[in-house]
């Protein structure tokens, strides 16, 4: 008995999902069945984090300091984007995205993958904007488990940013005087 309800309950499931897919799309392709997986997926990541820092006997700050917002967030970006963007790191990406070109110093341009499974991810693997919310995560919960060893990590990620603005900088004003 319990089987056949939830057959009929899966299948009412995927009616509405596959209308509400339809409806949204405006005649585009969506996954949106990926989104809500990667969604599922995150909330997974970060409810795992957050019982591993209550199991730890961790205690939650009041509120963050400045000084970590800050930190955090120039990390997060310069992480973001070495994971989305970078040639070096173009073969975690690649099961996932197609190349299509050089884009920026030292930067690719990837598209998803078309198949099923793949677009999702390729997605979210070539977006630093939708990197840096797992990145974010992983960096806040990282300094509530190992602050020392998160803030270390963290400083060198924000040294490499600012590295990078200054060589953006630089090579800025040496082809303004140069002119090349």
């Amino acid at each position: 008995m319990g089987t056949a309800t939830d057959s009929r309950f899966a299948r009412r499931l995927h009616g509405v999902l596959r209308r509400t897919t339809r409806e949204y799309s405006a005649g585009e392709e969506r996954p949106l069945g990926g989104y809500l997986a990667a969604m599922a997926g995150f909330g997974a990541y970060t409810t795992a984090w957050a019982t591993v820092v209550r199991l730890r006997g961790r205690p939650l700050p009041e509120r963050p300091e400045p000084w970590d917002v800050v930190l955090t967030s120039v990390a997060a970006f310069r992480l973001s984007r070495l994971l989305s963007k970078a040639s070096v790191t173009s073969p975690l990406r690649a099961p996932f995205t197609e190349y299509v070109g050089p884009q920026g110093p030292a930067e690719l341009h990837e598209e998803a993958r078309s198949e099923a499974g793949r677009n999702t991810a390729g997605e979210l693997m070539t977006c630093p904007f939708c990197v840096s919310v797992w990145v974010a995560s992983t960096l806040t919960a990282g300094q509530l488990l190992w602050p020392r060893a998160t803030r270390t990590a963290m400083g060198a990620l924000a040294a490499l940013a600012g590295s990078d603005a200054l060589q953006l900088a630089y090579s800025a004003l040496v082809e303004k005087t140069t002119g090349e």
